[in-house]
């Protein structure tokens, strides 16, 4: 019963969330009490318009500001209470991302930027070049191991991105507009694959898009407008091949 009772607990927990930004004399609130729970192996798209707050409620997710009231807690610790100190080592261990702009280290190699989460973490040098090396293969780059980001589409790049999110096996894994930068081909094959990786290490996804087409590889989708959720429905997600 404890096991199933641990499974059941929603792995991201939001309550009365509120966030403001100073501005000159005036106070911008760009959230307001969100409350918000996310399962175990759900795929969540924080949906929006520009301005909707939902890269505001990315960030406060993944604990990157502080929130003004309110609490986030990612399997059970409170990590808006956390300092910069632990948060650093909760995010090495806990989190992964993907990032629109795809964030790789130009002068680093596709295997050396998707080993970085496992340097982190103390793996050696080789047992960690291999497990990049098995990922970059997963995601269809065995021909890209030693190329530098420079030298890679962008498609390429975001799939080196996603095999480093992925790598460590995080809890969670937030992808900021993940597809933002490619053409819709690419699109399609980038969602297939973070759908895949998710479904396989039954992975929590949270994904940040003002994209409908995106949003329907979720299995919900929570839309956000002037910082407060106004809808928080299920879909009929993509099957996968």
């Amino acid at each position: 019963m404890e096991s199933v009772s641990r499974r059941a607990r929603p792995v991201i927990e939001v309550k009365d969330l509120r966030k403001e930004y100073p501005l000159g004399e005036e106070t911008v609130v760009a959230l307001k009490r969100i409350n918000l729970s996310v399962r175990r192996g759900e795929i969540c798209c924080i949906f929006g318009t520009s301005g909707s707050g939902k890269s505001t409620l990315l960030n406060q997710l993944a604990g990157m500001e502080k929130p003004t009231r309110g609490e986030v807690r990612i399997g059970g610790v409170p990590v808006s209470r956390l300092s910069e100190e632990q948060l650093a080592a909760f995010r090495q261990r806990h989190i992964g991302f993907v990032f629109q702009s795809y964030n790789l280290l130009p002068g680093l190699t596709a295997t050396e930027n998707v080993a970085m989460p496992l340097l982190f973490r103390g793996v050696p040098k080789a047992e960690r070049e291999e497990a990049a090396r098995r990922m970059l293969c997963r995601v269809g780059l065995s021909h890209r191991l030693d190329h530098f980001p420079g030298q890679m589409s962008g498609g390429q790049q975001q799939r080196a991105g996603i095999a480093r999110a992925f790598l460590a096996r995080p809890d969670v894994v937030f992808a900021d507009e993940p597809t933002g930068n490619l053409d819709s081909r690419t699109t399609v094959e980038v969602m297939e694959m973070i759908c895949s990786f998710a479904r396989d290490f039954h992975q929590t996804i949270v994904l940040v898009s003002h994209d409908p087409e995106m949003a329907q590889y979720a299995d919900r989708i929570v839309t956000l407008i002037d910082g407060e959720i106004v809808s928080d429905e299920p879909t009929q997600r993509r099957m996968l091949p």
